[in-house]
């Protein structure tokens, strides 16, 4: 003789998917805004925030980020996206145009904003 069978669980036993949570966005603590074209691309450093992830790395103001992380910067809004999709915590590589001309290669690690 078998056991008494349990029965399926209905839809409404059932606990539906929680969407896992998004990683905190990942920033830098500057600004920027599109370097001037007679320059060349990427994107213009307007501000640098004391204390912050940029500044420790050897950011200031007036700086042209042209790599994030590999990807060529051509203005303020690729590198806003380039930020946003890396890793809090995780250092990235780029480099930097300062306004002598002389090019820089830092080496960064995005924070978040708490």
């Amino acid at each position: 003789m078998t056991g008494p069978k349990t029965p399926a669980p209905s839809p409404r036993d059932t606990l539906p998917e929680q969407p896992r949570p998004r990683p905190p966005a990942a920033t830098l603590g500057i600004e920027a805004v599109d370097a001037p074209r007679s320059e060349g691309a990427g994107a213009l450093l307007v501000g640098v925030h004391v204390p912050g992830p940029g500044h420790a790395a050897g950011l200031v103001r007036g700086d042209t980020v042209v790599v994030f992380g590999g990807t060529r910067i051509r203005s303020a809004a690729e590198l806003a996206a380039q930020v946003g999709r890396a890793r809090a915590g995780r250092t990235v590589t780029l480099t930097v145009r300062h306004e002598s001309g002389a090019r820089q290669v830092l080496a960064a690690r995005p924070g978040v904003v708490t």
